[in-house]
């Protein structure tokens, strides 16, 4: 029986040591998606306890809290930060198969050089010595970063936001790239109410009155213009659903000029202006080189009461299960035939999807472009061992698994790249199994080089940052 967490953890022979330890264990991170707050870094945060660093803003950590029943009180609600720590310890001490239980103490490992398991025996000891090394200057969110082997780091940002953080951090924080990704959910939502708030928000930015949709177009072409002098190289798009309407006689300004007015916008008009609008976008990623990722079939804020309570995104999310085969394969299409499909990562919190994924993009695949169109990595309630493993197999049953870029964190914590250690360790022991089962030769060099650019060189290479 093996140890819990040794070094040899989720590898199961000899040869799949070999591959991780040797060849992708030290390989630099690019974390090409994440959530975490730039303004941190460039004010270099210290953190006062662990409960900061690990339950503000984790909704990973709240939905196992509220799974086990734990009071709202001691997850998002008044509690004292130890109080809770010590709620979520008693969780950890049972949430035994959940990637949670991994990832905790994967980061109580590296970075706190922690061995035992947390649970409420533990909790008292391990919060103290945590936190007497948090409020060291070695502990600040940089060095946490640096620590971490991290090359470059890029966040999620709405056009209507400064950058200001991130043209700071190029003079300030020169060892790590961090560079914002364009994330334009909110240019597309013109059925929500908030839609004209944001509108504001945009002219104000860009010193703009918008009085129609040409103005509108132009604005957001600038946004790009100035995200791209930033560094940005990468957008993202939250496809909850893949819009399905494909008319080629809508007028897109009326539907604006709706939206506009305070109209009601109908589910028709809302796709089509999507589908439109996704398109526009498209083609400026085409232009500036970006690369374009589509985040797919997430049902947001399900429960109504807690919304109301406590906002949006605070877990109540779940998979969504519509149907995304012919409208994606529309939408690309489309995208291809106005030359305007640059390259595209595709996520579906719905492993329903995978094998759709890897059959769809191999039809959009472009000579002299290795992988150009990807099947992203396990995403959000897929990123645990078997929604890794699943996506790894799907991805070379489908496509090529060598030109795969990797993982990425999605995370707001600054303790988050462990996950990038628990991918490279079930992609090293899945690849180390093909060997080992005579599946694959035993060719040490090309081993290395398809374990190497997984890890870290085909991510380097393909986002050209």
């Amino acid at each position: 029986m093996k140890k819990f967490m040794c070094e040899n953890f989720l590898l199961e022979n000899e040869m799949s040591e070999i591959l991780y330890h040797r060849y992708s264990k030290e390989c630099p991170i690019i974390d090409y998606h994440c959530h975490i707050n730039p303004r941190e870094i460039f004010e270099d945060k210290i953190f006062e306890n662990i409960t900061q660093v690990w339950l503000y803003g984790d909704h990973y950590k709240w939905r196992q809290m509220r799974s086990f029943g734990i009071e709202e009180y001691y997850i998002t609600g008044d509690a004292s930060d130890y109080e809770k720590f010590l709620a979520w310890a008693k969780t950890l001490s049972y949430a035994i198969g959940n990637p949670l239980y991994h990832w905790t103490h994967l980061e109580l490992k590296r970075y706190f050089d922690i061995h035992e398991p947390l649970n409420e025996k533990s909790a008292s000891k391990i919060w103290e010595k945590a936190n007497a090394l948090l409020k060291t200057r070695e502990f600040s969110v940089r060095k946490l970063i640096q620590r971490s082997n991290v090359e470059i780091v890029c966040t999620t940002d709405d056009p209507v936001d400064s950058l200001e953080y991130h043209i700071a951090l190029k003079e300030s924080f020169k060892e790590v790239k961090v560079l914002p990704a364009f994330r334009p959910d909110k240019a597309l939502a013109i059925q929500k109410k908030s839609f004209l708030t944001w509108l504001t928000q945009l002219e104000n930015i860009s010193k703009s009155k918008i009085t129609n949709f040409e103005t509108y177009l132009k604005v957001l072409e600038k946004r790009v213009e100035f995200f791209h002098s930033v560094g940005c190289r990468i957008s993202d798009n939250a496809l909850d659903y893949v819009p399905s309407s494909q008319s080629m006689n809508v007028c897109v300004d009326e539907i604006f000029v709706k939206a506009l007015q305070g109209v009601e916008i109908s589910i028709k008009e809302e796709q089509e202006f999507r589908i439109f609008m996704l398109q526009f976008f498209a083609k400026l990623y085409c232009k500036y080189n970006w690369t374009m990722q589509f985040h797919m079939n997430c049902i947001r804020d399900n429960n109504e009461t807690m919304l109301k309570t406590l906002g949006p995104d605070v877990g109540f999310d779940a998979m969504n299960d519509s149907n995304i085969a012919k409208p994606l394969s529309l939408l690309l299409s489309r995208l291809q035939r106005n030359n305007a499909l640059p390259r595209t990562i595709l996520y579906s919190l719905n492993p329903k999807d995978n094998a759709t994924i890897g059959t769809l993009m191999g039809c959009f695949q472009e000579g002299g472009v290795s992988g150009k169109i990807q099947f992203g990595s396990a995403w959000w309630f897929n990123d645990h061992k078997l929604g890794m493993q699943e996506q790894i197999h799907s991805l070379a049953n489908l496509g090529m698994l060598s030109t795969f870029v990797g993982m990425l964190t999605d995370s707001r914590s600054f303790l988050s790249y462990t996950r990038h250690e628990y991918f490279r360790r079930i992609l090293c022991n899945v690849i180390g199994k093909w060997v080992v089962e005579g599946e694959f030769p035993e060719d040490i060099e090309l081993l290395e080089d398809i374990v190497k650019n997984i890890s870290y060189f085909n991510a380097k290479k393909y986002f050209e940052m």
